[in-house]
């Protein structure tokens, strides 16, 4: 495929069917964006029941990595399911597992000596994270940041502080958190301007938090997302997290970084935190890690990782066809898709920034490698969100067959396949670009509507 191919008018007729089964059965608390119905992917593209095909720019928010189905992942997974499809690691041993623990070892930041805990998702591999701070630790509290995202199960959920939607009526939540502002600068919580702010969302920790309502020695650990992923794709300044690293280490503090999201060569690089040179005690990684199959991994300090046997554990964690998979997608990250990732990225992040100079809806665009993000702005000088715009633009890329997911309040979130051409980047903008001047029009009319009344 060069280009999409719709054939019916979304949601097709077999789409349709099969969304009012899934509202008469399925939890309403997921969050839709549009209704694709998706059938089978390949490469950048999913096809739904109806026949139409979409450029795929969400990779399963970030997760299919390697691309859909690529055949080499599928291989490996066909191979280990005719051999093994579980025995659990939590009581018995397989090699896919070892093979698979010693490869994230080896490539997570720090000379150290690591060890591994797996888990089946992103949230699993916070909760792992935020016990054993505790434990190793013998501190209660934890410092998070606001737009954070890093789960929803109540451990995870705790730490994050990207909407009120997604705690609302789940209280008592696990105590001890305190959330701060994270380095954003473009809506820099404390009202600052970089440089000449001297990072100071960072100095507010000691110099404020720490002497009025958290003392240091009870932090077990601050939890940090490199990238903020759904609170807008965020990166935070030069110099932000080599000074969180540095207050963490004066204070005896644990350092976790997030990585669910921004890791897996999403950034150019295997986890994000290596472009500020930072090694973390702890890191956590998820989604990209088996191109779709579910799969977590909390990745330590050696020294840190002494709990007794039976303290933690599950069931399903570092399933063999999981980490199958996982190992075959790291093979291809290694081989290709890093190098890609922040080559195509920052083709695409030009293309963005040609976008901008034409538009004023987009206020800012921020990223690294193939984890970009654009932040919409109904006026550039008081920078007032445009949300509404933000689902706009969305809904009519799906009508015209391009997929892309929101993030932040008015944010639109780049992060397709790290295999993704100059060629596919051409079509997204094409397509992205019919869809802002079409909403400049429409804006327009919309104020002769008003004058008229």
């Amino acid at each position: 495929m060069k280009r999409p191919l719709i054939r019916v008018p979304l949601p097709g007729p077999r789409a349709k069917k099969i969304i009012q089964r899934d509202r008469e059965l399925l939890s309403p608390s997921f969050t839709r964006s549009y209704p694709l119905v998706a059938h089978r992917g390949k490469g950048m593209w999913i096809e739904d029941p109806d026949g139409n095909v979409f450029l795929d720019f969400t990779a399963g928010i970030a997760v299919t990595a390697t691309g859909h189905c690529h055949p080499d992942v599928v291989r490996a997974i066909r191979k280990q399911a005719g051999m093994l499809l579980h025995m659990s690691g939590t009581d018995f041993y397989y090699e896919a597992q070892v093979r698979l623990a010693e490869k994230l070892a080896a490539l997570a930041p720090g000379k150290f000596k690591k060890r591994v805990f797996f888990t089946n998702s992103g949230a699993e591999a916070v909760e792992a994270a935020f016990k054993l701070a505790r434990y190793k630790t013998k501190r209660e509290k934890m410092i998070s940041f606001f737009g954070a995202f890093h789960g929803r199960t109540f451990g995870a959920l705790s730490l994050t502080g990207s909407k009120v939607r997604q705690k609302e009526n789940f209280g008592p939540l696990v105590p001890g958190v305190t959330h701060v502002g994270y380095g954003y600068c473009y809506r820099c919580p404390y009202h600052l301007v970089y440089p000449d702010c001297g990072i100071d969302c960072v100095a507010y920790i000691e110099h404020t938090l720490f002497k009025k309502t958290v003392p240091p020695e009870e932090v077990a650990a601050l939890i940090v997302e490199p990238i903020q992923g759904e609170g807008g794709y965020v990166v935070p300044p030069p110099g932000y997290h080599q000074k969180l690293r540095a207050l963490t280490q004066k204070y005896g503090i644990l350092l976790i970084a997030d990585e669910v999201q921004s890791g897996m060569g999403r950034t150019g690089k295997m986890f994000a935190i290596e472009h500020w040179g930072v090694e973390p005690d702890i890191i956590v990684a998820a989604k990209g890690i088996a191109s779709g199959l579910p799969l977590g991994a909390m990745i330590t300090r050696a020294d840190l990782m002494d709990w007794e046997p039976g303290s933690h554990a599950n069931t399903f964690g570092g399933n063999p066809v999981a980490c199958a998979a996982a190992l075959q997608t790291i093979d291809l990250l290694e081989k290709r898709l890093l190098k890609n990732a922040s080559e195509t990225g920052d083709y695409l992040k030009s293309k963005l920034n040609e976008l901008s100079r034409k538009f004023l809806l987009i206020g800012d665009v921020r990223g690294i490698g193939l984890m970009i993000g654009i932040e919409l702005v109904r006026n550039r000088e008081t920078q007032e969100p445009a949300p509404h715009e933000r689902d706009q633009i969305i809904q009519r890329a799906f009508e015209k067959g391009l997929l892309l997911l929101g993030c932040g309040e008015s944010g639109i979130r780049f992060c397709p396949p790290l295999g993704v051409t100059k060629q596919n980047v051409d079509v997204a903008m094409e397509i992205l670009e019919e869809c802002l001047r079409n909403r400049k029009r429409v804006t327009r009319h919309e104020k002769q509507d008003k004058k008229s009344q």
